[in-house]
């Protein structure tokens, strides 16, 4: 069975390419196109499709489009009414859903030899759903919430055999995702793209405007929730885009995540009750990327495990859309084993790339060992090594690494990628090491759990450690990772330090660089004293001189 999923309706497209149950490529629009975000969020979009991502998924198989037995779309119009009728109002949202009618047909074009009829689609949700729970193993219960799907902002149910029963919903208008990205859009940043901003924003505030908020969102007791009209202007004064921040909007910004966070928490104690009480839950959708308060329910929810889609956003409904018809064909369904789904190149193709671009480059014997002297000495290091990741986190394959045990090195790193001084960066930690250093959610291999950085560690990692006294945190399991994990042991057995910064290889406002020429374009253009592509070792003082 191949089965190639499709996410285009609202932002983040993605393609993903399922064969018998064993997912073979999943990439993102823009790791090709390099649009950020792939498109904007618009009605008028929605026939954009991820034609650069779905014709790579193929050609990593060794696919033809007729080759394929069907097209997952992950959503579905035929559930779609009158967005009015829900208090929703939006006058281009009918192009959108029709559109999506027409997405067979859009497909067929940009996929010669594709059958229209192939294409089936899956609805929104149900897709979120299956790239939470089935990746996880097909077991537990699941929470998606998101901006919106069809109708609905949230579905909660119970993965029981690979078989989703829903358990409850909640209809729009309502919807903490709407929430936060107009709370996003009132602070000045782009909505349905900079809601991670808004979320490193809270940890400078105090949720003094919870008492307004808990009057506005609250959960309804039946699985639900209600997210009335909230006045922003009367908390804080909006802000342009290049305005200046302020402690209310910093206060705005701790109160609406306080809110979340423990409306989140009733929502996970609900559906642990109604799924009947099972170990595990599954989450996914664009508010199941808020590390803070995955980090919570974690901490303070019935679970006793919490695991998250790494590209739990829209661009994970690709992926989910193939797994649902895949598993409704009976295949075996293999459980996530890593986000490295995207594309790699050989050595041979790397060692083509540097010689064109005439780069004095070497191979050392270990290219870990030579990235830890690097960094341990205080350099940058631009990390281009296998598969590019699926969703937004880096994970060691299209990383920026540094010094954590440097204070300075938060305000160098946004200096370098172009990024707001309140942002904070990553750490990534031996898995061996994890409990030492940080407490909560173990194990985080995709970097969606915040984590309290332990007292005696606080002055000796400074650079990670943010301003509420967490981190963060990627774990590397040796058996998953040998290469960054080696790379840890050797910078350890340099500094005594098993942490290194780990941040994503792009600049503000691009996407996150995929192939060895932007590689090496952003070696060429930021202050990064070693690139290591693959096996190869380019020096910045070698390419370019020690001045530069």
């Amino acid at each position: 069975m191949r089965v190639l999923g499709i996410n285009a309706i609202f932002h983040d497209p993605a393609a993903a390419l399922v064969i018998d149950g064993r997912t073979v490529a999943a990439a993102e629009e823009e790791r090709f196109s390099r649009r950020k975000h792939g498109k904007r969020p618009v009605p008028f979009s929605a026939w954009e499709l991820p034609e650069l991502a779905a014709a790579w998924c193929l050609r990593e198989a060794g696919l033809r489009p007729e080759d394929l037995d069907a097209v997952a779309y992950s959503f579905d119009p035929t559930l779609c009414g009158d967005l009015g009728s829900l208090g929703v109002h939006d006058p281009w949202d009918a192009m959108r859903v029709d559109y999506a009618r027409r997405a067979p047909w859009f497909l067929a074009e940009a996929l010669p030899g594709l059958d229209p009829q192939r294409v089936r689609f899956v609805p929104h949700h149900v897709a979120h759903a299956a790239s939470a729970g089935l990746c996880a193993g097909g077991d537990g219960a699941v929470l998606v919430l998101d901006g919106r799907g069809e109708t609905a902002s949230h579905l909660a149910g119970v993965y029981r055999d690979r078989e989703l029963t829903p358990l409850a919903g909640q209809r729009l208008p309502h919807s903490l995702g709407l929430l936060y990205e107009d709370l996003t859009r009132h602070l000045g940043f782009q909505h349905s793209s900079d809601e991670y901003k808004v979320m490193a924003l809270a940890s400078y505030g105090r949720p003094r405007f919870l008492p307004e908020l808990r009057e506005l969102v609250y959960p309804t007791g039946d699985g639900g929730f209600a997210v009335e009209p909230v006045d922003w202007a009367a908390l804080a004064k909006a802000r342009a885009a290049d305005g200046e921040l302020t402690d209310d909007h910093a206060d705005l910004a701790a109160s609406v995540q306080a809110r979340l966070e423990e409306v989140l928490l009733a929502l996970a104690r609900w559906v642990f009750d109604a799924a009947g009480r099972p170990a595990t839950l599954t989450m996914a959708g664009g508010v199941a990327l808020n590390c803070v308060a995955n980090a919570r329910i974690a901490a303070e929810g019935p679970f006793e495990r919490v695991w998250v889609q790494p590209a739990a956003g829209d661009a994970g409904t690709a992926l989910g859309a193939a797994l649902h018809l895949s598993c409704a064909a009976e295949c075996p369904i293999a459980p996530m084993r890593g986000a490295d789904l995207g594309r790699g190149w050989s050595e041979a193709a790397l060692e083509d790339e540097l010689r064109r671009a005439a780069l004095p480059y070497t191979r050392p014997p270990d290219i870990a060992a030579e990235a830890a002297a690097v960094l341990a000495g205080g350099g940058i290091v631009a990390w281009h090594q296998g598969r590019g990741e699926y969703g937004p986190r880096a994970l060691g394959h299209r990383s920026l690494l540094a010094h954590p045990g440097e204070r300075a090195m938060t305000a160098r790193l946004n200096d370098v990628k172009g990024r707001e001084q309140f942002r904070p960066i990553a750490p990534m930690v031996r898995a061996e090491r994890f409990g030492e250093v940080f407490d909560g959610v173990y194990p985080s291999p995709y970097m969606l759990f915040v984590h309290r950085v332990r007292p005696e560690w606080t002055d000796r990692i400074p650079a990670v450690v943010h301003v509420d006294g967490t981190a963060r945190v990627q774990t590397v399991h040796a058996d998953d990772e040998p290469l960054v994990a080696r790379l840890l042991a050797e910078f350890e057995a340099r500094t005594g330090l098993p942490v290194v910064v780990n941040t994503s290889l792009n600049t503000a406002g691009r996407p996150m660089v995929d192939t060895p020429r932007e590689a090496m374009e952003l070696f060429g253009s930021a202050p990064v004293d070693l690139l290591a592509l693959g096996p190869f070792a380019v020096h910045r003082a070698a390419a370019f001189g020690a001045g530069r």
